[in-house]
């Protein structure tokens, strides 16, 4: 069998077709066509703006939507008023009737609720105090010098053990893992290894390296910089984010990045820009460009996207954009309705309807999906995504986890339909 696959994997490298390169040496004129409907949906990725931290005196535009939820409310805490609760141990409930049981889970459920979001408004008001207080130490630091920030400053880090890698299953004997065991960094720069899952047996299982480093420049521009770079006998891949952010005021930023990505066996180069303002803390608007350079081929691309809160639960967000080379020209859009719990983010249920067009070359793509996820009785919560597009393929995912030893028994739904399906097969058991 080894040398059955080493034969034909040389058979392959000779009969597959030549590099675009090639070709153009050959013939001087053709050249490959850029995926455009590729970079088309690379370019409506929202993607984050770097920010500084709340120590730093940092405002995230994309996040201040969500703090409103519960930090501006104007109820008072509810949970300081209720009277004395004394919670019963498992005995004492198992003695209690079916309608007195309940009520006194009722009653759990609604002070934990409550005791939920006032830690979270505590939570929310602490960072807004930080942000605060970053913004005056940036003012006043030419006054208060470097060692009152020493002072003030917490304990210096202390490098810890990482837990040990994972590594691919093998037949050896020993485990390797002893070779990657590490401290975790206390810089900013973090650099990690890359799992490879799909390696051979007798290796070490990690073939690249990842480095990641936030950043701010003069002080007054934060910035992020992440490279993937992955590299076996034959190839070699790399994968460079780079981003840079600046504010304009509390309500706007503008970013500018530079990528570097593997497309098929060339590196794409991308030039991004984006510019993000909020508008009566409900509307937010974002517009961008693009420019794709692979080879000698350009692609261009412009996008605009539109974000509008309607209440604190519900929310509609919209982008199109369109990428262009040469003479073709692709299309995409994506629309959302997000709903949110009545009690986001304590409780995590939240449902997300969209639509995806994509037109390139005549051909158009529709998708359609749902996600949702909910919470069911007091210890069980689902999520469901469903997808298909307008060739009739989709695909559709539940999720189901519970601490109840009951909900353990829907295991048995998928295991029965496998033994249907080999008793009889080609029959009426379709796979859902």
């Amino acid at each position: 069998m080894c040398y059955s696959l080493k034969i034909l994997s040389e058979a392959s490298s000779i009969t597959k077709p030549l590099d675009p390169s090639d070709h153009k040496k050959l013939f001087g004129l053709w050249q490959r066509p850029l995926p455009l409907s590729h970079l088309v949906s690379s370019l409506l990725q929202s993607r984050p703006h770097p920010k500084f931290t709340a120590e730093q005196g940092g405002d995230d535009v994309d996040s201040d939507m969500e703090l409103l939820d519960l930090s501006d409310s104007d109820e008072e805490d509810e949970y300081d008023q209720l009277p004395p609760f004394k919670p019963l141990k498992k005995f004492q409930v198992n003695k209690l009737s079916k309608e007195q049981r309940k009520a006194y889970f009722d009653e759990y459920d609604y002070r934990v609720k409550l005791l939920q979001k006032k830690q979270w408004k505590e939570e929310v008001k602490k960072v807004k105090e930080l942000k605060k207080k970053g913004k005056d130490s940036k003012t006043n630091h030419d006054c208060i010098g470097e060692d009152v920030d020493q002072e003030d400053g917490g304990p210096t880090a202390v490098p810890v053990p990482m837990p040990d890698f994972v590594l691919p299953p093998s037949f050896d004997s020993d485990s390797p893992s002893y070779r990657y065991q590490m401290l975790e960094p206390v810089s900013q720069l973090l650099v990690r290894p890359v799992l490879h899952s799909q390696g051979w047996d007798h290796d070490c299982g990690y073939d690249g390296v990842s480095l990641e480093r936030n950043l701010a420049i003069a002080g007054q521009f934060p910035g992020a910089i992440a490279v993937q770079i992955t590299k076996d006998k034959k190839v070699f891949n790399i994968h460079l984010d780079s981003s840079i952010c600046a504010k304009h005021g509390e309500n706007g930023s503008t970013m500018a990045g530079f990528d570097i990505q593997t497309i098929g066996r060339q590196l794409g180069y991308i030039l991004r820009s984006e510019t993000k303002f909020k508008n009566y803390k409900i509307n937010k608007t974002s517009a961008g460009i693009a420019v794709t350079m692979l080879s000698k081929n350009v692609a261009a691309g412009l996008k605009i996207e539109n974000q509008i809160a309607i209440g604190k639960h519900l929310a509609l967000v919209g982008n199109a954009g369109a990428v262009r080379s040469g003479g073709d020209t692709a299309y995409g859009a994506n629309f959302e309705i997000r709903l949110k719990s009545k009690d986001f983010p304590v409780e995590q249920d939240q449902t997300t309807l969209g639509l995806s067009l994509m037109k390139w070359r005549g051909d158009l793509g529709v998708m359609a999906n749902l996600q949702s996820q909910f919470t069911i009785g007091r210890s069980s919560k689902m999520a469901i995504s469903f997808g298909m597009n307008n060739r009739r393929s989709g695909q559709i995912t539940i999720k189901t986890s519970s601490s109840e030893l009951q909900l353990a028994f829907i295991s048995i739904i998928p295991m029965a339909i496998s033994i249907l399906k080999s008793v009889y097969p080609g029959g009426a058991v379709r796979n859902s």
